[in-house]
């Protein structure tokens, strides 16, 4: 069990991250859920519920209240795919997508402080060994 090690670093990692990420967003009035899909959906087409879930990672129980959350707070809209009625296409409203301007950057640069501890050099290692984790769980 070599690898144990490295799920514990793994998990304390993100842990670690969530500490730190999660009150920038918080203080923005998103809960880190409705920022990802803000971020996702900012600078994109509107995509159907199941391209945002996979690309957020959200389950699919909880997304749905995230965006009917959204909607009602008028920072989504939701139109009917015209290429199959069955699904629904999701995109940021102008309201949207002036938050999506408002809180991205300044979420990006609250990130950076922590990144850019890190050489080139280092973060080229980090997102290797990521690709190569996301790789094996993923195939």
């Amino acid at each position: 069990m070599s690898f144990l090690p490295t799920l514990r670093n793994l998990v304390s990692a993100y842990q670690a991250f969530e500490r730190y990420s999660a009150p920038d967003v918080k203080a923005m009035g998103l809960t880190t859920t409705q920022f990802d899909v803000i971020a996702t959906l900012g600078n994109q087409p509107p995509m159907t519920c199941k391209e945002l879930g996979e690309k957020t990672l959200v389950t699919k129980g909880t997304l749905t209240g995230v965006l009917e959350r959204l909607e009602a707070k008028g920072i989504l809209e939701r139109k009917l795919n015209p290429e199959d009625g069955r699904s629904q296409m999701i995109g940021l409203t102008q309201k949207g997508k002036a938050l999506f301007e408002k809180v991205f950057p300044a979420h990006l640069e609250h990130l950076a402080k922590a990144f850019n501890k890190l050489d080139e050099k280092e973060l080229a290692v980090v997102t290797k060994s990521l690709q190569s984790l996301n790789h094996i769980f993923t195939n």
